[in-house]
């Protein structure tokens, strides 16, 4: 991911157009039976490529993206970032996802999850994570981008504000290079055009909620979800927006939403396996 990047303003879901009567949305969910619920928070989604095609384009995405990137060579922090993942995984409800957790060596301060379980995080964020319950804030985080779909609602939404003809044509053809580029801008992947989508807030919000119950399930203590927005906010105050901020505002409002919901998420923590706390910390 290039700091170059150009971030692109939300754009709005289409939701009146009409057609014949109907607006898009309805149309392009009742024709493709798109309408679910996002995990945990039972948000109501509107998705309109089938799962299995995501799928396949975030195993693409990741290889590809996987074989630009230098892998960390540091084998504790590497093992670290895998048990961590390995623990959110098992409480995530996707024994079908073939899950991968890839530690790259960069500066960079980001991670993403992309559809199937394809976990990266840049050792720049390492430091501000500062243990495994900090960084179990940040994987929880990104997987409950993927487990929630919302690159899918992204691309969604870009699909209906194409027009109605041409969304049944993108979605029905089964190989189309247009879609494997919209996924890699929506889950925050550099593309050839070189702009990524931003996640809403409203998904944001979401993300950290989902977030925080998985890493409490996942045995880690969710108290540590607000610090490290606090630290990480702290650590970039007054410096050029950092690549993880791009798509993840954090704010003292995000924080106090996360504190909100540590009366939930401690329950889960209490009724976890194992209490694993604030886990071990990075060497400086």
């Amino acid at each position: 991911m290039s700091s170059e990047l150009i971030i692109l303003h939300r754009r709005e879901l289409l939701k009146t157009v009409a057609f014949g009567g109907l607006g898009v949305s309805s149309i392009m969910c009742a024709t493709f039976c798109g309408c679910r619920t996002a995990p945990i928070t039972g948000r109501k989604q509107m998705l309109l490529m089938p799962e299995s095609q995501e799928l396949q384009l975030g195993q693409q995405a990741y290889s590809e993206t996987m074989s630009q990137e230098p892998i960390s060579q540091n084998p504790r922090n590497t093992q670290i970032v895998n048990r961590v993942g390995q623990r959110i995984a098992a409480v995530s409800g996707r024994s079908d996802y073939q899950w991968e957790f890839k530690l790259i060596n960069s500066p960079t301060q980001n991670a993403f999850c992309l559809p199937g379980g394809k976990v990266a995080v840049y050792e720049g964020i390492l430091p501000v994570c500062q243990n495994e319950a900090g960084l179990a804030v940040v994987m929880s985080h990104e997987v409950a981008h993927a487990l929630a779909r919302h690159g899918g609602e992204r691309m969604s939404q870009e699909f209906a504000t194409q027009g109605v003809q041409k969304v049944i044509g993108t979605i029905t053809q089964k190989q189309v290079p247009e879609k494997h580029e919209l996924l890699m801008q929506a889950y925050g992947l550099g593309t050839k055009y070189g702009v990524l989508l931003p996640y809403s807030r409203k998904q944001e919000s979401e993300a950290d909620h989902i977030g925080v119950m998985l890493m409490a399930q996942a045995g880690y203590d969710p108290h540590e979800a607000p610090r490290f927005w606090q630290r990480f906010a702290q650590s970039n105050a007054g410096l050029q927006q950092p690549e993880f901020l791009s798509t993840h505002p954090a704010d003292e409002r995000r924080a106090a939403d996360l504190v909100a919901l540590l009366g939930e998420a401690k329950n889960h923590y209490t009724a976890s396996k194992q209490q694993f706390g604030l886990g071990e910390y990075f060497s400086a």
